[in-house]
């Protein structure tokens, strides 16, 4: 891998390329909520999640699944600015000055971005398809943020100090 100071002429990433990329990751983070789950059912005989008048899911499984995920990006933007949905479309995460994202800057990042997974709290009040559609629209505004800054940067890249660079080799 090339060092950052020698990286090809970049450029802030079109929208459009963050969610493409987004797209193939989606597709890495449904395969590893399935390895967790069949890890989980495995360590506990296949007794994971109670059935019957009520479904009975443990107190730690969704935080094990949240934290598998969470290290897969994490993991990602550090180890070299990229998750696996990143690489094909030339794109990477960078701090603002074009070096490596910090451990802080990854998790702040994560966390920002992760924020509207807090509106499926709705679902029991309002249903789960109303929970959806608020995780939805919040997620499409975090997004859109980036069709009016200068460097194309969603939300949770302004609060963390990063940007996505697109760059041509």
């Amino acid at each position: 891998m090339t060092s950052d100071a020698t990286l090809p002429t970049s450029q802030p990433c079109p929208l459009w390329r963050r969610l493409a990329a987004l797209v193939y990751d989606l597709l890495i983070v449904v395969a590893i909520v399935m390895v967790v789950g069949l890890l989980c059912q495995l360590a506990t005989g296949g007794r994971l999640i109670g059935t019957g008048a009520q479904v009975r899911i443990p107190w730690w499984y969704q935080p094990l699944q949240g934290l598998a995920v969470s290290a897969y990006f994490v993991a990602s933007w550090l180890r070299g600015g990229q998750t696996v949905g990143m690489r094909p479309w030339h794109i990477r995460v960078t701090a603002a000055d074009g070096g490596r994202p910090s451990p802080r800057q990854a998790v702040v990042r994560l966390l920002v971005a992760a924020l509207p997974l807090l509106l499926l709290e709705l679902a029991g009040p309002l249903g789960l398809r109303t929970a959806l559609w608020a995780v939805s629209g919040a997620w499409a505004l975090w997004f859109a943020v980036a069709l009016f800054d200068r460097h194309r940067r969603t939300l949770h890249d302004i609060a963390a100090g990063t940007e996505i660079r697109h760059w041509r080799g």
